[in-house]
């Protein structure tokens, strides 16, 4: 296995982590960008930090997400008691489709699979133009073309990650 390889299986995986621990039964876009900011170190998640996305920060712009999303309908989630996800249902391992799409788009970023870096996983996230990613980083002041124009410069110069 190379190193995006095992670079891709762990966002998968722990996007899995990230979707069970919100309820959801798929992995989706919003829970490998979770995954992406967990992982220390590495470019995808120096570049999400170099505008104030850490693991943290992510997470509180999905809740204002859902909050936003909730509202536009009238519902609020402060008038109810809701029980938190549960974790006893097995841990989700299937894709959603926003979480194929973002590979997708981040493997039709490089004309040859061995061109692929761990950047690429977070380009293909940042691609959606509408969802709950590009909704999150709406609300949470994120100027999302600068963000993936600063991950394209990355990506183009150094060749790395």
């Amino acid at each position: 296995m190379n190193a995006f390889d095992a670079y891709l299986h762990t966002i998968l995986t722990e996007g899995g982590v990230e979707a069970h621990r919100r309820g959801s039964p798929t992995v989706e876009a919003q829970h490998l960008l979770l995954a992406v900011a967990a992982q220390e170190g590495t470019a995808p998640q120096r570049i999400l930090a170099s505008v104030g996305l850490d693991h943290q920060a992510i997470r509180a712009a999905l809740d204002r997400e859902l909050d936003h999303s909730l509202n536009a309908v009238g519902v609020s989630r402060s008038s109810f008691d809701l029980p938190r996800p549960s974790t006893r249902l097995k841990r989700s391992s299937k894709m959603g489709e926003t979480c194929r799409l973002a590979i997708e788009r981040g493997f039709a970023s490089v004309s040859r699979k061995k061109d692929l870096r761990p950047a690429s996983v977070l380009l293909g996230i940042l691609q959606a133009e509408v969802g709950t990613v590009p909704r999150a980083l709406a609300l949470a002041g994120v100027d999302r073309a600068e963000l993936l124009a600063r991950l394209e410069s990355v990506i183009a110069n150094d060749g790395i990650e």
